[in-house]
């Protein structure tokens, strides 16, 4: 049923436009960053057997995010956001998604237990099958090419044809991130995130390495605490919070047409939910105030986030917030700063400190790699200390401010793969081909994701 007032959301959105939000109302505004659709009557055919296709979460958990992200804007918590660059299609096996999890996992233990905060455990995970770029085109050899936009797009196969964005492809995203939603519930709810497996969740070229004992000692700290309870007399099988785990889902709600298809008006509240996933995010390259991606986010009732990078003012910033969170919710707004190990210093303390005189309840996390890119030998690789360097940075500023540094944002495998510098094993230029298996960005592997946890947990300590 529909609310008997309008929300500020759609206040404000008849102030700017003298219209009130609607799913389709983004399409009234400039819309960057969507690909060259060969044919549009097509495109629509699919986005209409999209809409007509069942939800892939709920509003209710959406919610519930919302409620769990409000926490560590308080500073009584902290976010964890974490998974692929860009979800492949060729690599979508029930394994991959089991070992992504299990680092993520091992990663908020490591954060909960070394720190003690809770953590809220969300996965770039999906719905992560389409990425911004910077040009159109690409060249491959002596061919150019029109670029990769990520699975939900076109192929990454160097072939004009492979190239070409396919609308069909946004189905074949549906159905993937529906089976991988199926899985993750799975895993989650039933009985391998439970507490008494910790160990099990220690990949076995994790645990050989030094940070892989650092966590099997944790997780055998965590067995004597269990056995401890028990003796005291506490059932636990009756405590669910420890056989069960929350996970959400979020990607970068980049191509707006599959975003639109998938959005539900909530029969409880009369509010419009983005049902792709839990938490959507707008990209820098898509932020702009009166573009088309802030205007779709602006009326959604998910939790939304927000990259922020270093040639962002603070007009602009509290505009955006104003735009994205007029009622300032706690848990509805996340800025994702994204500045670069060398900038952030200088870049992040005014903004943080303009927000927090504007009295908004913003959480703030660090996505320390986005900024810290570079190519070598023809691969697009990251400096493990250079990510260090930007989190330094990140809690830096924070406390200097007197704000809470509430989370981070990175991206990472399970696979054993050599795509980032340094870290665990110490990977040098010469062996980024080893396995370099990223379709888009280079990402974390799992021991050094797992080093990252303990780096983090020290910092939140201090």
């Amino acid at each position: 049923m529909a609310r008997a007032e309008p929300t500020a959301r759609w206040v404000y959105a008849v102030a700017m436009t003298g219209q009130p939000w609607s799913p389709q109302s983004w399409r009234r505004r400039r819309a960057a960053q969507q690909p060259p659709w060969p044919d549009e009557a097509e495109l629509e055919r699919v986005l209409k057997t999209l809409g007509a296709l069942p939800p892939l979460v709920f509003a209710g958990e959406a919610r519930r995010l919302t409620t769990q992200l409000a926490e560590v804007a308080a500073g009584r918590a902290f976010l964890l956001q974490a998974g692929d660059c860009s979800e492949s299609f060729a690599e979508f096996t029930a394994d991959n998604i089991r070992d992504k999890l299990k680092v993520i996992l091992q990663m908020a233990v490591i954060l909960t237990y070394a720190a003690g905060v809770p953590v809220v455990k969300v996965g770039r995970i999906a719905g992560q099958y389409a990425k911004p770029r910077s040009t159109p085109t690409e060249r491959v050899g002596d061919v150019e090419l029109p670029v990769f936009r990520g699975h939900m797009v076109n192929d990454d196969a160097p072939d004009a044809e492979a190239r070409r964005p396919d609308p069909e492809r946004l189905v074949a995203a549906y159905q993937q991130a529906a089976a991988t939603l199926n899985l993750i519930r799975a895993f989650t709810m039933g009985g391998f995130a439970d507490l008494s497996q910790v160990h099990a969740w220690n990949q076995q070229f994790v645990a050989a390495s030094e940070e892989g004992r650092r966590y099997e000692q944790i997780a055998g700290e965590i067995d004597r605490a269990l056995r401890f309870m028990a003796a005291c007399g506490i059932d636990l099988a009756a405590e669910a919070t420890l056989h069960q785990v929350p996970f959400f889902t979020s990607h970068e709600a980049l191509i707006l047409g599959y975003e639109e298809a998938l959005t539900r008006q909530d029969s409880l509240t009369g509010d419009w939910y983005d049902c792709s996933a839990h938490m959507l995010w707008v990209g820098e390259r898509t932020r702009q105030p009166a573009g088309a991606h802030v205007e779709f986010l602006s009326g959604i009732g998910n939790p939304v986030g927000m990259k922020v990078g270093p040639g962002i003012d603070p007009d602009e910033l509290l505009q955006l917030c104003d735009r994205l969170d007029p009622e300032r919710v706690p848990g509805r707004l996340t800025l994702i700063s994204r500045m670069g190990a060398d900038r952030i210093g200088e870049a992040l303390p005014p903004l943080l400190e303009a927000v927090r005189r504007s009295g908004h309840p913003v959480l703030w996390a660090c996505d320390p790699m986005h900024a810290n890119t570079f190519t070598s030998k023809g691969r697009k690789t990251r400096r493990f200390d250079d990510i260090l360097a930007e989190l330094r940075g990140f809690f830096d500023a924070h406390r200097a401010v007197g704000t809470w540094p509430g989370g981070v944002h990175v991206e990472l495998t399970g696979d054993d793969v050599t795509e980032c510098l340094g870290g665990f094993g110490d990977i040098l230029e010469d062996q980024l081909h080893l396995r370099y298996t990223t379709t888009c960005d280079p990402r974390l592997n799992a021991r050094q994701s797992i080093d990252l946890a303990f780096r983090v947990a020290e910092l939140l300590r201090h």
